[in-house]
């Protein structure tokens, strides 16, 4: 019996973040008990950040060309950048320049490796579900939680509603408790949502919320990190499926093919 085959999952993550190393993981983990002949083993570089702002969100993303090279140094099979907002408040259809640009860093270190942006994820995991109109939950301050919503509905999502939980310290967001979510987006108006996004955060918590959400919500829930876990198993051209983790990875999109297309829609006049 050939030996289960490991996969190198690799992460480029603010240094605050104290999240994405946890609920990626345990993603994966929990699918290997569905499919015992897969491994996955998880490696970070960091990008110095502490505080969520324009300012060092966008030193920030200046260093991502730097981990993305250290990443492939350790030959990973997937990269991803965890950080949504980061990506967004660089401008109207980022994840793609990003992603693609990450991505040639690889190549020019001779280990190519497919790139996987959060917010990137979070556009492809909605438009996979079929959501047009989603109610969402963030906690940056208000203006950059404008930004995800302006950026959002660049991609064709319209945001009926949402709440901003203005928390600045990239900190105090991952301890914010996930069981408060569901109750908080129970008071969003939701009633014509296709979707709802528990999480626009990768370092806020929702793992252990999501499908108490979908029962108290009765809509399909995602979270950044779930969309990313998605997109991830798709770039290795695995079946995106795993347990505890709501609709999007219940096995319904399992086969769902990542986007081709670099080009971003037509910028707004």
């Amino acid at each position: 019996m050939p030996p289960p085959r490991t996969y190198r999952i690799g992460q480029i993550v603010p240094s605050s973040n104290v999240t994405m190393e946890t609920e990626v993981p345990a993603i994966l983990r929990a699918r290997q008990a569905l499919l015992p002949d897969e491994r996955f083993t998880f490696h970070s570089s960091r990008m110095r950040m502490t505080h969520v702002t324009p300012e060092q969100l966008k030193a920030m993303d200046a260093d991502s060309d730097r981990c993305a090279v250290e990443l492939s140094d350790a030959r990973v099979d997937v990269l991803g950048y965890a950080c949504l907002v980061a990506i967004m408040s660089m401008g109207l259809g980022y994840h793609r320049t990003s992603e693609q640009r990450l991505h040639t860093r690889t190549v020019e270190n001779g280990a190519p490796a497919p790139v996987v942006t959060s917010a990137g994820a979070l556009v492809h995991g909605l438009h996979t579900m079929g959501a047009r109109k989603i109610a969402l939950l963030a906690p940056y301050m208000r203006p950059l939680t404008r930004t995800v919503v302006d950026y959002l509905t660049y991609e064709g999502i319209e945001v009926l509603d949402y709440e901003a939980l203005e928390i600045p310290d990239n900190l105090d967001v991952a301890a914010h408790d996930p069981a408060k979510l569901p109750g908080l987006a129970r008071a969003l108006e939701y009633a014509d949502a296709d979707a709802v996004v528990l999480s626009a955060c990768v370092q806020m918590p929702s793992l252990g919320a999501i499908e108490e959400a979908e029962q108290l919500l009765g809509k399909p829930v995602v979270s950044a990190a779930v969309c990313t876990a998605h997109q991830m198993l798709r770039a290795l051209d695995l079946p995106a499926v795993a347990p505890g983790a709501g609709h999007l990875l219940s096995g319904a999109y399992a086969q769902t093919p990542l986007p081709r297309t670099p080009l971003p829609p037509p910028l707004p006049q």
